[in-house]
């Protein structure tokens, strides 16, 4: 099979050997791959994958099953989205059947390669760590983000006014046509924040540079939840606002979670959240697709900070 590998800071179409279909897994043949911030990472030589996960880049996609390996309850030809620790990038892919969802009617293969990272992201972190509660107030840092866009639906979904901060004014607006009260744009005054808050919940991927604001924007009992660090990896706080609030500092991946761990988080998604998508309180945001020979030109676009939404790679076209 072919697959997509980042070589020296580059990304390269390459033969690979096509991994075994053992018990308990799935083979997908892959119609399209959604492109992460981690695959990014992946590519610069700054996020390897955990011991044992593919090398080969993607962590979701979306295909039909073409092997059931024994113990499995799938069915060859069922059209599917998976969550990975990589692999996804490829012709095809094996992985643990538990951490499979059948693609919702009416979703192209397409759009449902933008789904399962980033709503197991948001589920994870926002419902089952920080623990939301109906009505609590959330900010969700670069809203516009796939993950963002996620949130900013499930907040909705779940009874949570939720706040963005973004990077142009046309993002601001894209959120908040997609069910957001409102936010800032990072350029002009992330101060003006407090304003809106104090926040209940900070869904936060940037750290570095924010640390220090989001203590001050956090209600009493407040939780950050750090799950990125595009601001870097350092950051001066005051403790003292800390402990007097009472703030619960939060931090999460989810790549290198265990097998049973991602079995038990994909049970919830398919049960709280998977049947929104039926219901139309939920859509994929598919910013833009990509060939997968065009791989170079779909990485600058994440690169670029402009996408409002998920960019996607498209393996093969004729699954639908």
């Amino acid at each position: 099979m072919k697959a997509l590998q980042g070589v020296d800071g580059q990304v390269a179409w390459v033969e690979q050997p096509a991994p075994a279909c053992d018990a308990g897994q799935v083979r997908i043949r892959v119609a399209a791959a959604g492109l992460n911030r981690a695959d990014l990472l992946q590519k610069a030589g700054l996020y390897p994958p955990p011991p044992g996960a593919s090398e080969v880049l993607g962590l979701e996609c979306s295909g039909v099953i073409s092997e059931v390996g024994p113990g499995s309850s799938w069915q060859v030809g069922d059209r599917v989205c998976a969550l990975l620790a990589g692999g996804g990038m490829a012709e095809e892919v094996v992985v643990d059947g538990r951490h499979v969802l059948p693609v919702p009617d009416e979703m192209t293969l397409a759009e449902a390669a933008a789904v399962p990272e980033v709503y197991a992201t948001v589920w994870l972190n926002l419902f089952q760590l920080a623990a939301l509660k109906p009505g609590e107030k959330v900010l969700l840092h670069a809203g516009a983000s796939g993950i963002g866009s996620a949130a900013i639906q499930l907040c909705k979904a779940f009874g949570n006014p939720c706040w963005v901060s973004v990077g142009s004014a046309e993002r601001l607006a894209y959120c908040e046509a997609l069910g957001a009260q409102g936010g800032v744009v990072r350029t002009d005054d992330m101060e003006a924040l407090r304003g809106l808050g104090p926040f209940d919940v900070i869904l936060d991927p940037v750290g570095g540079h924010y640390a220090a604001l989001n203590v001050k924007l956090l209600a009493g009992d407040g939780r950050w939840v750090l799950i990125g660090l595009m601001g870097g990896r350092e950051a001066k706080l005051d403790l003292a606002q800390i402990l007097s609030k009472r703030v619960q500092l939060l931090g999460s991946t989810l790549r290198s979670r265990s097998d049973q761990f991602k079995a038990d988080l994909f049970s919830d998604l398919s049960q709280h959240v998977w049947p929104l998508f039926a219901e139309k309180r939920l859509s994929p945001q598919l910013a833009k697709t990509f060939p997968i020979e065009e791989a170079d030109a779909a990485f600058a676009e994440l690169a670029s900070n402009t996408v409002a939404g998920k960019v996607v790679l498209v393996i093969d076209s004729s699954l639908g």
